[in-house]
């Protein structure tokens, strides 16, 4: 290919010729560590490639001159970039990208269950191409696509992801690219995709696409890559895997391969209508809009003394991005480059087992770790891997301590404030959602305590089955499961979630597909409710577990006995069934002081005591045996040892009997059961009586006009009534499903 040159600001691909020189300099650079494919690849969009170059030595071999050269450290490792001026289309949008980590299903995820996304693909070192063992892997990175149409909708759904995310930005990037041109320079890394698919044969027996692909991945500046590639009508998708015929000015509907021949085509065309612009005065031409990003400034990642680990240290060349996020990442996502930098950080101090990195930071499957039993479950699996990345945010280490002060930028350990620790629990939450079906808020994990983790989280190494099996008799098992297991559970199946401020508006659906409002609710008061529950509780814990071993299915609700039920887990279930107010905090009472009034002594004579009627209501209902109930309600028996209640100054006191008489033998077995169906039944004819009455109200004083009949004192014991009611008919329903009851509920 010749070196002409259009006139026009687009440039053509330089000469095979003078790409060979660039080639072989870089080769022949010390410490450059770039495969030939890979700096080939790049060749064919630098823009005037001898301007890298140094003067030929005595031997006439050049160089990449040290001027063009850097070294970029992170605290993951060093690499080396060379500087050079390229085309405005190159460059590929990266699905690695953190900023968008949230938007694929991990490998970290031992399952694959409700709502999957698409996953990544798995990143190696591009191992060297000579036979020798002893030789380092090239500084570029390999990864194997199923075939075409998956690497080609990955790195669509990657760019398009940033399109979803660019209103987190308070300027137009696109619009100021072509105002201004691009700033800041990308910073690319090469990556092969060797297909895992053999690529289909055409009738003349030749292959419809490459089987492999190269392309330099933007690791920093995806957002710039993607619009300048919007500015010039082209994708990413089609940078690295083929540009289609119709958008380089051609006939057909060919796709071309070559970046060496379609760029030359593209920038024809361009600079063609550059021209015819500049005559028109078409300010709209894409030639025209593009002018300022025809060449833009890029730095090439080319070498690093380690690797094995570059991935690591090129996702941790912005970890000050990281740390003082940019508008354009979310909390999931800013979370999980957090947790990355620290773990990357203790593996360049080697602290840290790189394999074992991995699988924390989410590239790769957890039963990979060494320490994952063959009979792992799902559930065990993300548990395992949850739990270290929580010993390596709040080590007890010292030296780990030093090093995620320097990752994160923060105070010493005395002194670690709470948003710091909130910072690192983030972090956490976030990580551990890699191993779940789809990421929640990380601020479910804002439940430590500044005095409880500046020395570092102690907690046993049980594993999860050992825990769940004792949960019930082991305190500290119980504990263990709700202060680190359960909220996470929770979040996972969008049954709690962290508290968001104010609820206006919030809704959420209650048992009969309604609409109910939420409760607002910290996370930690959650936990406080599952502790005042235990028995449920842990049957709640132990279902959640069991839903993720089954695929992730939805959780089915528990009864205050702890048995299964039939219908699935909700919000309005659990606010219902652990409330707010079991919860919170008990006051401290302090102990009563004894008084001189005879009225605080009960009929055992101790003083300083109240009778039992303070605690233990008295029973007002009767029973004969074969007598017919009269009055409002059928009467019940009184239960074994109701004509006396304990006196509260001791368990020996006696309080009153119950209507100043006792009952004279026990009812059989028959009668309770026949009272409670009858009282079930009135109840529930007493509730559609009070129903209507309500409903006739409402209809008389809209008739009279009065828009509120109800707001004096009737109204507030009217709602009181109902507000004590309601639990003890929910209490009632468990009660009677626990007994049996569903069976002919949900028999018919």
């Amino acid at each position: 290919m010749s070196d002409h040159q259009t006139n026009g600001p687009f440039r053509s691909p330089v000469s095979i010729e003078r790409q060979n020189v660039w080639v072989e300099a870089a080769l022949a650079t010390p410490h450059v560590k770039s495969p030939r494919s890979a700096l080939q690849n790049a060749a064919a969009f630098l823009v005037d490639p001898e301007h890298t170059l140094s003067e030929p030595d005595v031997n006439g071999v050049r160089t990449i001159r040290e001027g063009a050269l850097r070294t970029v450290r992170t605290d993951a490792g060093e690499m080396l970039v060379v500087e050079v001026q390229m085309h405005g289309v190159a460059g590929i949008v990266w699905e690695h990208n953190e900023r968008i980590s949230s938007l694929w299903h991990s490998t970290a995820d031992p399952s694959v269950g409700r709502g999957t996304k698409r996953s990544l693909t798995r990143v190696h070192p591009w191992p060297h191409e000579s036979p020798d063992e002893d030789n380092q892997p090239y500084a570029a990175l390999l990864s194997h696509p199923p075939n075409r149409q998956w690497l080609t909708s990955n790195t669509e759904e990657a760019s398009d992801e940033l399109d979803r995310r660019d209103g987190l930005r308070s300027y137009d990037l696109k619009e100021d690219l072509v105002l201004n041109g691009q700033q800041e320079p990308g910073m690319y890394i090469p990556q092969r995709f060797c297909l895992a698919e053999q690529p289909p044969v055409g009738a003349d027996g030749v292959a419809e696409h490459p089987a492999e692909y190269v392309g330099w991945m933007a690791v920093r500046g995806n957002n710039r890559t993607k619009r300048r590639q919007d500015i010039f009508g082209l994708t990413s998708a089609e940078v690295l895997t083929g540009v289609p015929a119709s958008k380089l000015g051609l006939p057909g509907d060919e796709v071309f391969f070559d970046p060496q021949f379609w760029l030359e085509k593209l920038s024809y065309r361009l600079n063609q209508e550059w021209a015819d612009a500049q005559i028109s005065g078409d300010d709209e031409a894409t030639a025209i809009r593009a002018t300022n990003v025809a060449v833009v400034t890029a730095h090439l990642v080319v070498g690093t003394p380690t690797p094995e680990r570059l991935y690591r240290i090129v996702q941790m060349s912005n970890r000050r991005d990281h740390v003082h996020p940019p508008l354009e990442f979310v909390p999931n996502d800013r979370g999980r480059a957090l947790g990355r930098s620290v773990l990357g950080m203790y593996v360049a101090q080697g602290v840290l087992d790189e394999r074992e990195s991995q699988v924390l930071s989410g590239l790769a499957p957890v039963n990979e770790l060494s320490t994952a039993a063959e009979d792992a479950t799902v559930s065990e699996l993300r548990d395992l891997r949850s739990m270290m990345i929580l010993r390596e945010l709040f080590p007890v280490d010292p030296y780990k301590k030093l090093l995620i002060r320097r990752a994160l930028s923060e105070s010493p350990p005395s002194q670690l404030s709470s948003p710091e620790i909130n910072r690192r629990a983030r972090a956490w939450s976030a990580l551990t959602s890699e191993s779940y079906p789809a990421p929640w808020n990380p601020r479910i994990a804002e439940v430590f305590n500044a005095g409880s983790v500046r020395a570092g989280l102690h907690f046993s190494e049980r594993p999860l089955r050992e825990l769940l099996n004792v949960a019930d008799k082991d305190d500290d098992a119980f504990e263990e499961l709700v202060a680190y297991r359960a909220a996470h559970w929770l979040a996972a199946f969008d049954i709690i979630d962290a508290d968001r401020g104010s609820l206006a508006g919030q809704k959420t659906d209650d048992d009969d597909g309604a609409k109910a409002a939420r409760v607002r609710r910290t996370v930690k008061n959650h936990l406080n409710a599952l502790r005042s529950n235990r028995i449920m509780a842990v049957a709640v814990l132990r279902e959640l577990a069991k839903a993720m071993d089954e695929g992730d299915r939805r959780p089915i609700r528990v009864s205050r006995s702890g048995a299964l039920l039939i219908e699935e887990m909700t919000t309005a279930w659990f606010d219902r069934e652990f409330p707010k107010d079991s919860g919170k905090r008990r006051p401290k009472v302090p102990a009563p002081r004894p008084g001189p009034s005879s009225a605080a002594t009960v009929q055992n004579g101790s003083a300083g005591t109240a009778p039992a009627t303070a605690l233990f209501p008295l029973h007002t209902w009767r029973h004969q045996p074969g007598s017919v109930a009269t009055g409002p309600f059928p009467l019940l028996p009184a239960p074994a040892g109701a004509g006396t209640a304990p006196a509260l100054g001791g368990p020996g006191g006696v309080g009153p009997t119950v209507s100043g008489e006792t009952e004279p033998g026990e009812p059989s077995f028959e009668e309770r059961v026949e009272a409670a169906v009858t009282l079930t039944r009135r109840l529930l004819e007493l509730a559609e009586q009070a129903e209507a009455s309500l409903t006739a109200v409402s209809a008389a004083a809209a008739k009279a006009g009065i828009a509120r009949p109800l707001a004096g004192r009737d109204g507030a014991d009217a709602a009181l009534h109902l507000a004590r009611t309601l639990p003890s008919v929910r209490t009632m329903r468990d009660t009677v499903e626990d007994l049996g009851g569903r069976t002919e509920r949900y028999g018919a």
